[in-house]
């Protein structure tokens, strides 16, 4: 499908055929940029969480409750980063499959679940993680002045999100309720709004949305949906920015939990913890700005466009097929946009970094050891074992490391 078709006449608005029987027109973004950034991300998300899940699951004694978030968020980005090639695959030749397709079935009822499940529940996670921080803060400084929280707050709350145990139920329940809430929803668009059934997307004359042009996968119905699906996604953009100002009022709590402390005691020791969990915070909260913010900001912009377009119905003439669809710009702003939720997949692994210290050190100390990779030397000392003394400073470093505490 070649990107220099016809645009809609804007002067002809005597209006008879669904929009949704246009073609869309990608450009080089659609046919070339998706696809090699899906490729880089598939190249370097899949190998990225893999470290991460090795290191929290094996190489890490002294579990905290960031650890299990951390590593449930990495078994997250493996999913997302095998669903990429299809991505780049789609969005490269999806404008010449055809919608009863294998690879184009796979993306709309595979792929597309998988995609929005990682979104939310990377969301749900990190402002789990940012919430157990500030709990971590709120629990272990100035117990002679309590915190303003704790007396809104029962006790028993903040201790629950600082507990392994917690973390494990608290995961295990985003899950289920990650796949229950979104995937009833990307089933029904997949198969009555993007394949186009009789009633399936259908405008207010109640024509079917792949009516008229070739059904191909890149199409104004499998980009735009319905009104189902539409509405369906009010309830998860308020959802979003919902959880997005529960982190921002950690952030500007914690910021003045941290003022507070140095008016009352400069250069205190003691400000090295509120000044890590507001690092942590600032990190999670760029992270949702950078990657999340845009997508959702724009998402209620194209619905209500979606919905404005679906009011109209053109009749430019016979050939309506050489005419682009009128919201194929948005639409790739809008697919550029959601690749920049799924960029995270390869971010999340320096977010780790940042986030906790013992995951740097353990990673650190791991790639160490396929960098260097030391001759054995044999041991012709006695048999007391003063021969090997690296080993056992090696395992009081260890040991050391895993008692440091995880904030």
């Amino acid at each position: 499908m070649e990107a220099t078709r016809y645009t809609v006449p804007q002067s002809n608005t005597s209006f008879s055929s669904s929009s949704s029987d246009f073609s869309l027109c990608p450009t080089a973004a659609t046919l070339f940029f998706l696809p090699s950034i899906y490729t880089l991300l598939f190249l370097t998300a899949l190998p990225g969480n893999m470290l991460s899940l090795w290191v929290f699951l094996r190489c890490i004694s002294t579990v905290s409750p960031t650890h299990i978030y951390l590593s449930h968020l990495s078994i997250s980005n493996m999913l997302l980063s095998l669903t990429t090639p299809f991505l780049a695959a789609y969005y490269a030749r999806g404008s010449v499959w055809t919608l009863n397709s294998v690879l184009c079935q796979v993306v709309l009822h595979g792929i597309t679940p998988v995609l929005h499940i990682n979104i939310y529940i990377s969301l749900m996670i990190l402002t789990c993680v940012a919430l157990s921080r500030f709990a971590a803060l709120i629990q272990n400084t100035h117990a002679s002045r309590p915190h303003a929280c704790t007396t809104l707050l029962p006790h028993a709350f903040f201790t629950r999100l600082t507990r392994v145990s917690f973390a494990h139920n608290v995961s295990a329940t985003l899950w289920v309720v990650s796949v229950g809430c979104i995937v009833p929803g990307t089933i029904y668009y997949s198969v009555h709004e993007a394949t186009g059934s009789p009633t399936a997307a259908a405008g207010e004359d109640g024509e079917a949305a792949t009516g008229g042009c070739g059904k191909v996968c890149y199409s104004p119905a499998v980009e735009l949906g319905g009104s189902l699906s539409a509405a369906l996604k009010v309830p998860v953009i308020t959802l979003f920015f919902a959880f997005y100002l529960l982190v921002l009022l950690a952030y500007m709590t914690v910021l003045r939990h941290l003022r507070r402390s140095r008016r009352h005691s400069p250069a205190s020791a003691s400000q090295s913890l509120p000044s890590r969990v507001l690092r942590n915070i600032v990190v999670i909260q760029v992270v949702l700005s950078v990657c999340l913010l845009p997508y959702h900001i724009f998402k209620p912009i194209f619905i209500s466009l979606v919905h404005d377009q679906l009011r109209l119905a053109s009749s430019p003439g016979p050939d309506i097929c050489s005419y682009c669809h009128p919201l194929s710009i948005f639409i790739e702003l809008k697919n550029c946009l959601l690749l920049l939720t799924a960029l995270r997949g390869s971010t999340d692994p320096m977010m780790y970094f940042l986030l906790d210290r013992t995951f740097r050190h353990q990673t650190l100390r791991l790639l160490r050891c396929y960098q260097k990779k030391p001759r054995r030397q044999p041991v012709f000392g006695s048999t007391t074992g003063s021969a090997s003394p690296r080993a056992d400073q090696l395992g009081e470093g260890t040991v050391a490391l895993s008692q440091e505490t995880v904030l």
